[in-house]
């Protein structure tokens, strides 16, 4: 399995995300240009220039026709993805950490970071189907809890929105009052930041790596633990494979402990691990610095990593790879 290696970013990557047909990439870096690329051979497309700060994040509609990205700048900004033109911009008191687009890409959940005296915050925004119509008014704004909240997702059916961050807690709201249904249990839950969340193809499930150098499996409705995985690094970054019962995790040291270890080339690895056994079944090695994004593509078929070092590494897998036995 060659990796190929994408070359675009001139700062860490923060974000990977494949849009619904497989055929596009999209990276969010700290550089203030998220790029599209092609998926199959690592093409760069192009870029969307218009923000000022570093972009955290980005999704792309299920007809790949908008982008919407979120950076440090204080705005969220709609792309038109084939011709990188700007179409909005939403502007924040705060840096905007987090988008997520509904089913249906009527709606986007925001989420933005704590700022001076604001607390952070999750921001639900209706999305118009003509730009020249859309609006910045908030549909819903839920005063988030202490401490940034990294990630936050649509749940099933688009009813609740699945939060967590900094405190450790992941949360499901009412998407429609911005209620509290239900917090994990701190005591299965994890003890230090969640950095990621990503969900399973279908929505049932959705998994959050942490800093407590752990990964763990949520049911989207209940929010019962059903398995968790551990580690021995910080996870920066989780997904799940569309087709096989694999979770990977990806990880390293937060950048200021990096120079205190050893300095062997490419060895910040992602992890597979066996969804329902736990365990680790292998392992692909690469980047120079720790994994900073992890995306996979809808077909199960390859899956691409963002590291610390700026580069993206998009990995096919061999046919062997769909024989994995435990």
């Amino acid at each position: 399995m060659r990796p190929i290696l994408m070359k675009g970013h001139e700062r860490p990557l923060t974000f990977l995300k494949y849009n619904r047909d497989g055929d596009l990439l999209f990276s969010c870096a700290k550089d203030h240009t998220p790029t599209v690329w092609f998926a199959d051979n690592g093409e760069r497309l192009g870029t969307y220039r218009g923000h000022n700060g570093a972009v955290w994040t980005c999704d792309v509609s299920r007809d790949s026709m908008r982008l919407i990205t979120g950076s440090a700048d204080q705005t969220v900004k709609l792309w038109n993805v084939e011709t990188g033109a700007q179409l909005y911009s939403f502007n924040f008191d705060s840096p905007a950490r987090s988008v997520d687009f509904s089913v249906g890409d009527k709606l986007a959940v925001i989420t933005t970071d704590p700022f001076m005296e604001l607390t952070s915050a999750i921001h639900v925004k209706r999305i118009a189907r003509d730009p020249s119509q859309q609006t910045a008014e908030s549909v819903l704004v839920i005063k988030g809890p202490q401490g940034r909240i990294n990630r936050a997702i649509w749940g099933p059916l688009n009813r609740t929105i699945i939060s967590a961050g900094e405190d450790a807690i992941v949360r499901i709201w009412d998407s429609e009052t911005g209620k509290l249904l239900k917090e994990s249990d701190k005591e299965t839950g994890h003890k230090k930041t969640v950095t990621s969340l990503s969900k399973a193809a279908d929505g049932s499930h959705f998994v959050t790596g942490s800093l407590d150098k752990s990964a763990k499996l949520w049911d989207s409705r209940t929010l019962t633990l059903i398995k968790t995985y551990l580690t021995e690094r910080p996870v920066n970054a989780v997904t799940m494979s569309p087709l096989l019962d694999h979770v990977v995790l990806g990880g390293g040291q937060d950048a200021s402990h990096v120079t205190t270890t050893d300095h062997r080339a490419g060895k910040f690895e992602a992890k597979f691990y066996d969804k329902i056994l736990q365990e680790e079944i292998g392992g692909v090695k690469g980047h120079f610095g720790p994994i900073n994004a992890l995306a996979f593509n809808p077909d199960g078929k390859s899956f691409s990593s963002g590291g610390e070092d700026g580069y993206v590494r998009l990995h096919h897998f061999d046919p062997d790879y769909f024989n994995v036995k435990i």
